[in-house]
């Protein structure tokens, strides 16, 4: 297993540092800790003058005294939480070098905000881009909401991304006595719509069986059940503890409502750019998620 934490020195990337720590395996996971600094300046001539070249020297002397000192401070809060890394520094893009490094890890680790992000809301500029870009699996990690025993919301939707998810998530994170829900979100016909269920509904004695509302809608929560019995069995194989939910509904909607109610540290769930009649675009769904979500959340990508 291989790991790459990028952090800033910010607030929110110390706190990601952190809960990574708690959510991550420590055993066999190579970490490596990158901080990139932003450029100072794109020169298009070839030719610079003799200040322009002295300018930029002072500046990369000056931001690498600054980027040591917070790989430093980062290296020494994994210590402290059990962590060995490997400082990587790089000037550049920062979203740019986090999304090219990220090919080659299993794990992508970044804050959801930055230093320079004044919004209290969303994502910060260079994690939106990280998540929407960035291969294998990216953790958006925020503050824990429980000290002892972690809380963890599944999603599934029977994707290849979902499927992959569920290993991603035995192979990669630390299930001690976690608390797994598996949920799945029935995407009922009128969703797609933008319509409300009542306005399919009919009185009782109306009700017929064979309408092919009624029949996708049956088909789809004989699914629900089905995918939720196969992700069980995967996850009591090593003896973890879960608990099912099925709702129905917008997903991102229901995971973000169940998120809040149940007051979990972790969100995890599958990404892909396929769709059909039965799922809505799942990437979409992912990254409004991770945009909106109380808490941690890992997206685990997958491409054809």
């Amino acid at each position: 297993m291989k790991t790459l934490m990028a952090t800033d020195g910010s607030k929110e990337a110390t706190t990601a540092l952190r809960t990574a720590s708690r959510l991550l395996r420590k055993s066999n996971n190579e970490i490596d800790l990158l901080c990139v600094s932003p450029e100072l300046l794109k020169q298009k001539q070839k030719q610079r003058s003799r200040r322009e070249v002295r300018l930029q020297e002072e500046y990369l002397r000056r931001i690498g005294l600054e980027t040591m000192a917070i790989l430093e401070q980062a290296q020494a809060v994994l210590k402290k939480n059990g962590m060995e890394t490997r400082a990587i520094s790089e000037v550049g893009s920062p979203a740019g070098t986090i999304v090219r490094l990220a090919e080659g890890y299993d794990v992508t680790v970044v804050g959801a905000k930055g230093r320079n992000t004044d919004s209290e809301l969303g994502l910060g500029p260079v994690a939106s881009r990280v998540v929407e870009y960035a291969s294998g699996t990216v953790l958006v990690a925020r503050e824990l909401s429980n000290e002892s025993n972690l809380r963890i919301l599944l999603c599934i939707d029977g994707s290849l991304a979902s499927k992959r998810a569920i290993r991603h998530l035995i192979s990669y994170f630390k299930l001690g006595g976690a608390e797994i829900t598996l949920m799945h979100v029935v995407e009922t016909p009128w969703i797609h719509f933008g319509l409300d269920r009542e306005w399919f509904a009919y009185p009782e004695d109306r009700r017929n069986p064979s309408d092919p509302e009624m029949l996708l809608e049956g088909e789809l929560r004989n699914e629900a059940e089905d995918l939720i019995e196969d992700a069980r069995a995967q996850l009591e194989k090593y003896d973890l503890s879960v608990e099912t939910l099925v709702e129905e509904g917008n997903p991102s909607t229901e995971i973000l409502g169940e998120a809040e109610r149940g007051e979990y540290d972790l969100i995890v769930l599958g990404a892909t750019g396929v769709t059909d009649a039965k799922h809505n675009l799942l990437g979409s769904i992912s990254a409004k998620v991770a945009w909106q979500a109380p808490c941690s959340v890992a997206v685990i990508k997958y491409s054809w």
